[in-house]
């Protein structure tokens, strides 16, 4: 690698909380399978088509556990009948359509969940299968009932429109697809086929990348933890001096927690990859000073945040980029911390949407090029990060058009080299910066008062707080039995979606399902658990359409 390339590393996060229920294993939501089939298909086959494309990568370890379980759910569903435990992929394999009238209500509306004219609006067989199930919907009375035959074919419209650009090509889905309406039980057999043979081969086809040295891959904290709140609430005050906080100072035994969550994720990475990670993504962009140095006292190489959040550090608004484009160490010692650029990484996730996708990709590397061409000492690394699902099914096609024009436009250019994060600490053209100091943040507004600070989400952390203490209390027998449920409740997602400013529908939802994860963690501790988990304590807005999953690096 030539000294005066400017590299450029994509770093794809892939994310999704734990969504089965602790007591009965059910899928609360649908979003892991449907996200793998539509985009964690799609972003490696983009990887194998562009052979001199590089890439950083991480899976969530709970969600890597939970695509395994899919699969392996679906192959007990066709050897043997057995029931997958997910609503939609049950009603794909049943004879018949279910009989309970709430249950099918709550699946038509399950399969209203897709982006209106990207995923809906391209198939006009959907489009018009919604367009009746909205009506009867909202006027149940006067539309009559809806039938088996619809309400199957909508499953399966639904199930196709999740589908990836790559997977369209199958000919089961070419199929059914022309076929178009009248789906009977071996079409929707076929169909079950085909996501569980996508499952079954997706940490393959990752690792045969891996394994050649085209991509590299990470890992995160095992249930996407915002790892500075675990260690101390009051890294909340940093960035947000004045910020309210939970009514204990700090979570209890959070320094274990942090720990549990860093064992477990490497423990996953060698089951799946055969070796441990040598990166590890701070979830939300997090991080601390004592953040930093468990991940370094954990053996990890590598982190990622967010070009706000160095800023702070720096105290230097005006920074270039030739302090802005640089991996650093705190100190000059520990894990090396990558900053991603917070402008063109949201460019990817928030605006190029709207545009054509090779508009849009020569769009980013013309910045890219002018970034090149800025006088500045070698070695800078350039680093997009953002989810890696959840931008796609705003884009046309989503978003193939615009990757493949990204790869082949990176991979070509004169100025520019695709690396990987761990190549970048390999290469001796990338010297460290050191850094004097971290003010703690993440990649939203460079700071954590998306997950801590209001009503709702200081209540989700006094809970999971007394959850804590229990767990602390218990015996070593217990503790070994609850660690995984324990390290599911320290998520990130509980918090993120306990927001006042989300719709109702969502805060519901989610509040819900923390709710259950919290009793189960009592369950396995051999407790009851308390009352107040049977009862509501955050509300959203009800006049708001459900909220994005994504949020840009500061307000609009």
């Amino acid at each position: 690698m030539t000294a005066d390339r400017l590299r450029v590393v994509l770093c794809w996060h892939m994310h999704q909380p734990e969504y089965r229920d602790p007591g009965d294993g059910r899928f609360l939501a649908p979003w892991v399978y449907l996200h793998a089939l539509k985009d964690y298909t799609d972003m490696v086959a983009h990887l194998e088509a562009h052979a001199e494309a590089r890439a950083t990568i991480d899976f969530v370890p709970v969600l890597i556990d939970q695509i395994d379980d899919y699969a392996r759910r679906l192959g007990d569903a066709r050897r043997s009948g057995v029931p997958v435990g997910d609503p939609l992929l049950d009603a794909l394999a049943r004879p018949v359509a279910v009989a309970e009238s709430e249950a099918r209500q709550a699946l038509v509306e399950a399969c209203l969940h897709a982006h209106r004219q990207r995923m809906i609006g391209r198939h006009p067989a959907y489009e018009r299968l919604v367009a009746q199930a909205e009506s009867i919907l909202a006027n149940r009375d006067a539309a009559g009932p809806f039938d088996d035959a619809l309400m199957l074919d909508l499953v399966v419209w639904y199930h196709l429109a999740w589908l990836g650009e790559s997977v369209r090509g199958d000919p089961v889905c070419r199929r059914l697809l022309e076929k178009g309406e009248d789906f009977d039980l071996a079409d929707r057999h076929a169909l079950i086929d085909l996501i569980h043979m996508q499952l079954c081969g997706l940490f393959a086809r990752y690792g045969k990348l891996a394994s050649q040295g085209r991509i590299e891959l990470a890992t995160a904290p095992y249930a996407h933890p915002i790892l500075p709140l675990l260690l101390d609430f009051a890294s909340a005050r940093e960035a947000r001096p004045g910020l309210p906080l939970p009514s204990s100072a700090r979570y209890p035994g959070g320094d274990a927690s942090v720990q549990r969550q860093l064992a477990r994720a490497q423990a996953v990475h060698r089951r799946h990859f055969g070796n441990d990670a040598a990166g590890c993504w701070s979830p939300e962009a997090a991080i601390s000073e004592a953040s930093l140095e468990r991940l370094a006292a954990a053996g990890f190489r590598w982190t990622v945040s967010s070009q706000t959040v160095l800023r702070h550090s720096l105290d230097s608004p005006t920074a270039d980029s030739d302090v802005l484009h640089r991996p650093y160490r705190l100190n000059g010692a520990g894990a090396a911390v990558f900053f991603r650029d917070d402008e063109l990484s949201d460019l990817i996730g928030f605006a190029y949407k709207d545009w054509a996708g090779r508009d849009a990709a020569a769009d980013l590397i013309g910045r890219l090029e002018a970034i090149a061409r800025t006088p500045a000492a070698p070695g800078r690394v350039v680093v997009l990060a953002l989810d890696g699902e959840n931008a796609w099914e705003h884009y046309e096609a989503n978003g193939a058009n615009f990757l493949a024009a990204l790869y082949a436009g990176l991979t070509a250019h004169p100025l520019l080299q695709m690396s990987t994060l761990g190549g970048c600490l390999d290469d001796p053209g990338v010297p460290l910066a050191r850094l004097q100091r971290v003010i703690a943040g993440s990649w939203v507004h460079g700071s954590f008062d998306t997950w801590i600070g209001a009503c709702g989400r200081n209540r989700a952390w006094d809970l999971l707080g007394e959850a804590a203490r229990c767990f602390d209390r218990a015996d070593r027998a217990q503790q070994d039995a609850a660690e995984r449920q324990r390290c599911v409740c320290e998520g990130s997602d509980w918090f993120w979606w306990l927001n006042e400013h989300h719709a109702e529908v969502e805060v519901a939802r989610y509040e819900r399902i923390y709710r259950l994860q919290l009793a189960g963690l009592y369950r396995l501790l051999g407790c009851e658990p308390p009352g107040i988990l049977q009862d509501r304590f955050a509300h959203g807005e009800t006049a708001l359409a459900p909220a994005p999953t994504m949020l840009p690096h500061r307000p609009p």
